[in-house]
Formats: structure tokens, sequence, C-alpha cells
């Protein structure tokens, strides 16, 4: 499992988001990315993050930011999450769970007592030349964007 630190460089990835486009982070060079894990489409935690985001995002957009979500749900799951919260941004569905490995958010969990694996909630920050800038380890769903905003104002 990847350990990554800040001034590490980002695993590239590719990857299909909701609409069936293949998209990788190389095609956002030059841009800062915001890119978060999350466990589950349409949960109350992980709605609550991808609101945040489209809350915000004219705001991040005018910063220059790219957001990206991705979770280990698929294209069909991502577009309903999508078309229900009206998300303006893409989610990536990583159902072979490559990038959440690669990231390191692929974490044993436990609830209830019993223990799985999950995609711990994670947020990224990619810098222009594709260096993790920040890493956010606490999210607060409900105020996700605004914790972005903060660090990289």
């Amino acid at each position: 499992m990847a350990n990554l630190n800040p001034g590490d460089q980002a695993p590239a990835f590719s990857a299909k988001t909701q609409n069936g486009e293949t998209i990788s982070l190389s095609d956002f060079a030059g841009k800062t990315v915001i890119l978060y894990f999350y466990p589950k489409d349409d949960t109350p935690g992980c709605t609550a993050e991808a609101c945040s985001f489209r809350d915000n995002y004219e705001a991040l957009l005018a910063k220059g930011y790219v957001v990206i979500g991705v979770s280990t749900d698929d294209e069909k799951s991502h577009t309903k999450f999508v078309n229900k919260y009206k998300l303006p941004f893409n989610l990536i569905a990583d159902t072979d769970k490559k990038i959440v490995e690669a990231y390191g958010v692929w974490v044993e969990k436990s609830m209830y007592g019993k223990t799985y694996m999950g995609t711990a909630r994670k947020t990224f920050i990619i810098n222009t030349e594709g260096k993790i800038a920040h890493i956010i380890e606490k999210v607060d769903t409900k105020n996700s964007s605004q914790q972005v905003l903060d660090l990289v104002g």
C-alpha cells in the first residue's frame, strides 16, 4: 500500500468517468487537481462531501482548480449520483481498485465489530507539476470544499 506524502509525485491514473469517457491525471497537467476519495455514492457523508464541492464549484473553478471524485462504485452508480445531486464534476469509477490502492486509501475498516476492506475518505491536492501539495486526512464532509480553499486559498 502506498504511503504518500506532500512533495511526492502523484500516482498516474487513467479511468472511466460516470459518462464512460476515459480521463487521466496527465490530462490536467498545469492545473491544480482536487482528487477526493470517498467510500460510496449516495450515502449521507459522501453526499454531504460531494454537495460541498458542488456548492463551491464556481469558486474552485475561478481559481483554476479541477475537482475529481473517486470511489469504487461503477459508472452506472456514479451517473445516478451525479444526476440526483447535479454534480458538475467528474466521478471516477475505480472498480478494479487500482487508483485507491495507488493512493493508499484502500484500507481495512471496521463497523459493528466486523472488519472489511473499503475506501478511506481522503483528499489529495495535486499541484500544477503533478506533485502532491496537500493531503487532507480528516475530511469534514459538510465543509470539504472549504477545507481545500483554506489550504490553497
